[in-house]
């Protein structure tokens, strides 16, 4: 059994509240702002040191490389609301069982996805419409990243792990290393070994395996009570059910909501590779304003978890109110900074005149409007810190697949341009954002 040393966990059933959200989410905004750079520096050096055509290609692989991480991230949620909540309640024993089971399944879904990702892959692209010019080097793209699938989710479990326990800053750091690992690696295989869009990804790869070493090592060789046991190392299956039944709820939400995506970028990709490398810089950009949204929703994650297992609702609900608060409040300004340099912003990606037209033109579209998805996120992680995983997963599968996809259906036949589909985004946070204040306004009534 693991060490009760609790010396890096940071407990959020006391203090302020305020102070230990901020305390959490800095540090994951700072790593999940050096995560995207990843795929992000991917763009910048294939866009301008290969072509038009391979930006687009990364760009069209987003959504399917999405659909796996996005998928296994709700089992990793799960995993880290489980752990949470036995650290709340000073459940040792289960917390430990917990980090071994984790780690175990992990390493099924890594083999899973490696071997799916190969068969799956020119079927997806294929069904996006992508185009003849940019088909080749998409799939290249991804089948040496899901070679690479493995590394990326070991990595995402354990910093996963860390921070159910309150631990954001060590990630971090491995994240930092990594991504200036990745950068370099880029520049040297596109540029000096001319590899194309294979060399940005196997740059990837390679830096996600060094950040799992990294993660795992520091679990594996920690004193602390998440401790990493190989011999311990087995699924338990009472803990496994109680994972998925978090877990499980936000990985499908996640995946069928971007599986929905896939079926916009199908709709983009129908106006052509220059509409397609803007609706993909734009993206970027938008992964990056919807950074701290994530981080808020993560820490709401954690903070509620934490004191639904000491037993604190009035604590954990104030702390679900002040993380949206926010949330809303940094989207405003990030958004407002976005817009007014959104050409500027494109042209890191491109110069190609075409590509920073549509991507000027979808930032300052759309980005405002995600405050209500600001709402959406940090809300969906407290309800599922509260046990709650079937309320967002309902909400969001409504709104971002079903209404979305209704009014792509209907908007593309009344005017069928980069206008109309590009909204199909915020049409989906908005209706999401309604009906979730709803649920969590009737879950506080009913509990209280």
């Amino acid at each position: 059994m693991s060490s009760t040393n609790i010396s890096t966990v940071r407990d959020m059933t006391d203090g302020s509240i305020t102070g230990h959200l901020i305390a959490f989410s800095v540090p994951l905004l700072l790593g999940n702002i050096f995560q995207m750079l990843y795929n992000t520096v991917d763009s910048i050096v294939v866009g301008n040191f290969v072509g038009k055509e391979a930006l687009a290609a990364i760009s069209s692989t987003t959504m399917i490389v999405n659909i796996m991480i996005f998928f296994f991230n709700g089992f990793s949620v799960g995993g880290g609301v489980v752990i949470s909540q036995y650290l709340g309640a000073r459940k040792m024993k289960e917390l430990h069982r917990a980090v071994e089971t984790t780690i175990a399944v992990t390493l099924l879904f890594g083999v899973f996805f490696t071997f799916a990702g190969f068969v799956l892959v020119p079927a997806m692209l294929r069904l996006m419409k992508t185009p003849d010019d940019v088909f080749p080097q998409a799939k290249l793209y991804l089948e040496i990243y899901f070679s690479g699938a493995l590394g990326l989710l070991l990595y995402n479990m354990g910093s996963g792990i860390l921070r159910a326990v309150g631990d954001t800053k060590r990630p971090l750091y491995f994240l930092i290393f990594t991504s200036i690992l990745n950068t370099v690696l880029d520049l040297v295989f596109v540029i000096s070994f001319k590899a194309g869009i294979a060399g940005a990804a196997i740059a990837t790869i390679l830096s996600q395996f060094i950040s799992a070493i990294l993660v795992i090592r520091l679990l594996l060789k920690t004193d602390d009570i998440y401790k990493l046991t190989l011999k311990d190392l087995r699924i338990d299956l009472p803990i496994l059910k109680f994972i998925l039944e978090i877990g499980l709820p936000a990985g499908i939400q996640s995946m069928i909501t971007t599986v929905s995506n896939v079926f916009v970028q199908s709709y983009i990709n129908g106006f052509g590779s220059g509409c397609m490398a803007g609706w993909g810089a734009y993206n970027k950009l938008d992964s990056f304003i919807f950074l701290p949204i994530n981080s808020l929703g993560q820490a709401a994650t954690t903070f509620v978890s934490q004191n639904i297992g000491a037993a604190k609702m009035d604590r954990a609900n104030k702390g679900t109110v002040r993380a949206i608060q926010m949330a809303v409040g940094v989207t405003a300004v990030i958004a407002t900074i976005l817009i007014a340099l959104a050409p500027s912003a494109t042209r890191l990606f491109t110069q190609d005149n075409e590509v920073i037209y549509y991507g000027t033109l979808f930032i300052r579209m759309n980005t405002y409007f995600l405050m209500f998805n600001a709402v959406n996120h940090t809300l969906a992680g407290a309800l599922r810190g509260r046990g709650e995983s079937k309320i967002p997963m309902i909400c969001m599968l409504a709104c971002f697949v079903v209404i979305r996809q209704i009014y792509l259906f209907i908007g593309s036949r009344i005017a069928y341009n980069p206008y109309v589909v590009g909204f199909g985004y915020p049409v989906g946070w908005m209706t999401c954002c309604v009906s979730e204040l709803i649920c969590f306004w009737y879950i506080v009534r009913r509990k209280a």
